[in-house]
């Protein structure tokens, strides 16, 4: 038993990670460094604006009232502390493979492995959830502008009353498509989508603030502190996302330097705009209509103009946003996938790339099925509740790991350093701990299950072709 547990808390040294993915004219790796600080950031960016800005203050008002814009800075600098732990990682380590690559450096084999459970259930799954609501706002654009709706039987997932959400299929599809085609051109396209969102955001932002009334805010914090923080946590899961940016270590251009810079930038972007659609939010309405209202923002616009056209204008942006959240968190999978195959702990099959391309096109078609396969036939409340908790473990390991390579490698190098070491990354624990435990019982159990067979894997065929063990390091 005891030799059992050293090999499955084995780690993998630094410097062989940069050998093999040409770190600093280490050689070269297997995937292409094509990606720039621009494209990088609106990686990240794009993974964490989804279709939460456009919703959550239904669900967050009413815990919180106007005092909401303080739960979103809250929760924006919970986010910002693990932000903080994945730049010095991301510097320190920057290959493919986000958390799970940087556990493994600094925890252990077996530990690795549970948080690739965490990124695959993150990834997979949130990329489900939003694809079928993308058929939603699909048929909202195509009411407004044409007067025609897909019929249900194809728009809604068998237990919705229909045979398959085809959109969310089609979607799926259509991004796996552009990710076959190549890294540099996947990011080129989700940049633009990004910009597009990023538009339609601050368009609310600009005809919203017409609509200012101050009275709206006199009852500011109607729920005290309790409420404030209360609706921190609901608003958090609007931040998950910005780890995508670790996902691209291995094709990113000089990413010592670009990647920490890219995901300080996406934190600001992100935090900037969903801070200011807030407070133009809850100026322009009363808090009591914000309970139960869909489609919130163009409701709001709505009233604001006294006309229909903003609805559409933010459904097409939702289209957009879930099109660019879809492409990469297929592309952070991917890559996960990638890293994984390559250390022998899944078969080889999910290490090979494609010659021409220089993309794991295997990858991209298996990742493709499995997304597709959830969102044509199970419900989005089913899908999203699981997101959550991956995506929080995962930022534990990192936070905790930033501790541990510290001491481990102290002189290892890194384009960007925690500042407030040691309190950052333990704040960034302890905020971690405190939303884990608001979560449901029942989405801490099915996430132990999902992470014991992920470890019934790696104890079954993992640890026994795990690279550190045979010593093969073939890339081929």
């Amino acid at each position: 038993m005891a030799p059992m547990l050293k090999q499955a808390f084995r780690r993998k040294p630094v410097e062989l990670m940069a050998a093999e993915t040409g770190v600093d004219g280490h050689g070269g790796g297997q995937l292409a460094r094509t990606i720039g600080l621009f494209p990088l950031t609106m990686i990240g960016v794009g993974a964490t604006i989804g279709t939460g800005i456009f919703f959550i203050l239904s669900e967050a008002v009413p815990v919180a009232g106007p005092a909401v814009v303080w739960s979103f800075v809250i929760a924006g600098v919970v986010a910002g502390l693990t932000a903080l732990c994945y730049a010095e990682l991301a510097s320190a380590v920057p290959v493919s493979g986000s958390s799970y690559s940087y556990a493994y450096a600094t925890l252990g084999e077996v530990v690795a492995m549970g948080v690739a459970a965490c990124l695959l259930l993150e990834y997979g799954v949130s990329g489900a959830a939003v694809a079928v609501g993308w058929s939603q706002y699909l048929n909202q654009l195509l009411g407004n502008l044409f007067g025609i709706q897909i019929p249900d039987a194809l728009s809604q997932s068998p237990e919705g009353g229909g045979l398959i959400n085809l959109p969310a299929v089609v979607l799926i599809a259509l991004c796996a498509l552009l990710l076959i085609r190549g890294a540099s051109e996947s990011a080129t396209v989700n940049a633009i989508m990004v910009v597009i969102k990023l538009a339609v955001l601050v368009m609310f932002v600009v005809i919203g603030i017409t609509g200012w009334n101050s009275d709206n805010l006199a009852d500011f914090a109607p729920f005290g502190v309790a409420g404030v923080t209360g609706a921190a946590g609901i608003i958090f899961f609007a931040f998950v996302g910005l780890d995508a940016v670790s996902t691209a270590g291995e094709e990113v251009k000089n990413p010592r330097r670009t990647m920490p810079i890219a995901i300080m930038l996406a934190l600001l972007i992100v935090t900037s705009v969903y801070v200011a659609v807030a407070l133009v939010a809850v100026g322009a309405q009363q808090q009591a209509r914000f309970e139960g209202q869909e489609a919130g923002l163009a409701a709001i616009l709505e009233d604001v103009v006294g006309a229909s056209w903003p609805g559409t204008v933010l459904a097409a942006g939702a289209i957009v946003s879930i099109f660019s959240v879809t492409l990469v968190v297929i592309y952070g999978q991917t890559r996960i996938l990638f890293a994984i195959g390559r250390d022998g702990m899944l078969p080889k099959f999910f290490q090979q790339v494609n010659a021409r391309t220089r993309t794991p096109v295997n990858n991209t078609i298996v990742v493709a099925l499995a997304v597709a396969l959830l969102a044509g036939f199970l419900p989005i409340n089913f899908l999203a509740e699981m997101t959550s908790i991956g995506t929080l473990v995962a930022f534990l390991v990192v936070s905790i790991g930033v501790i541990i390579l510290r001491r481990t490698a102290p002189d290892l190098p890194r384009g960007f350093r925690v500042p407030g070491y040691p309190v950052t990354p333990i704040l960034s624990v302890l905020g971690c701990l405190w939303i884990i435990n608001s979560l449901r019982p029942i989405t801490i159990a099915v996430f132990a299950i999902w992470v014991a067979v992920v470890l019934v894997w790696y104890f079954t065929y993992g640890i026994r072709n795990s690279r550190l063990r045979t010593g093969h390091r073939d890339a081929s």
